[in-house]
């Protein structure tokens, strides 16, 4: 299936209430035209938590969670959320990390009790070996971005930014393979809220995909690649930013890397680079009320700190 619809964001709403943190948003400094959507307070430190739950609880409710347990590749984020959800589920989790995933993330992946397994150097090569181990265990194969029950998940968000951000114009979103951007997508034309998409100019796979009128591989180096490194974007996604309301927007890692400076030298949140991708463009952004979904926290904040 190439598009996500709102009523399933809206059954993912209903799936996951109670078990995910309701996002907290704080006005900027120009006057309330900019609010910041504080979601790396999110279980496990992002919103991946949302889709996790959501996917999980879904084939819980299917009976269909295989003895084996649910496996995924991820740059660290989708992982530690698939294994936070199947610990409260009691659930198995194998998750396959890039050698190069945040030293951090693999910490907290362990905390969860899941079995991390590390291949390749980028997220195509973790998950060429997680599509493998699924294939032969009969492991139950979640996705980083590309379900639409994370995606779903993920857009869950976007009504609890509008209720804390009445007459919310714009929210700003970083994108990677595009599961949250569809998600916040689908669920803003719903409401009339126009989105800007941001990637680094060193890892643009929707805004490749766009420009090719189809999903298309792109390299990958940027300093948010651990987050932000897919080398393609999902169909869902490129569906979502085909709309009226969508506009796609590059940004430098010097941007990215000032921007999060910015966050930790104004209000002392350290964030990832991803997080910061999306405030990179926050000036790019049209609207007397811009929400920034500041999507993950798991990051060494030494190199902070003077």
């Amino acid at each position: 299936m190439d598009q996500l619809t709102y009523d399933e964001v809206e059954a993912a709403g209903k799936r996951i209430a109670g078990r995910v943190r309701p996002v907290a948003v704080a006005p900027g400094d120009d006057g309330g035209r900019t609010w910041l959507a504080l979601e790396f307070l999110q279980h496990t430190g992002s919103f991946k938590a949302r889709g996790a739950q959501n996917f999980l609880l879904a084939h819980a409710e299917a009976g269909t969670l295989p003895d084996a347990g649910v496996t995924i590749a991820s740059g660290g984020n989708a992982g530690l959320a698939c294994a936070w959800a199947a610990r409260e589920l009691g659930v198995r989790a194998t998750v396959f990390l890039p050698e190069t995933a945040s030293p951090v993330k693999l910490a907290r992946l362990r905390s969860y009790g899941a079995e991390v397994r590390l291949a390749g150097r980028e997220y195509a090569e973790a998950l060429a070996a997680c599509e493998e181990f699924a294939a032969g265990s009969g492991a139950l194969s979640s996705h980083a971005y590309d379900h639409p029950l994370i995606a779903a998940g993920a857009g869950t968000v976007l009504s609890e930014i509008r209720a804390g951000v009445p007459g919310l114009d714009t929210v700003v979103v970083s994108v990677g393979g595009g599961g949250l951007f569809a998600g916040v997508a689908v669920a803003a034309r719903e409401h009339g809220i126009r989105v800007l998409a941001v990637e680094p100019t060193g890892s643009r796979a929707l805004n490749a995909a766009l420009a090719a009128g189809r999903p298309v591989d792109v390299p990958v180096d940027s300093v948010a690649q651990d987050s932000l490194g897919a080398r393609r974007a999902t169909a869902l996604a490129v569906d979502a930013a085909a709309h009226e309301g969508v506009r796609s927007v590059l940004v430098d890692d010097e941007a990215i890397v000032r921007a999060r400076r910015q966050l930790w030298e104004d209000r002392r949140i350290a964030v990832e680079y991803a997080a910061a991708t999306a405030l990179a463009a926050v000036d790019r952004a049209e609207g007397e009320r811009v929400a920034v979904l500041l999507c993950g926290a798991n990051t060494d904040p030494s190199d902070l700190v003077d």
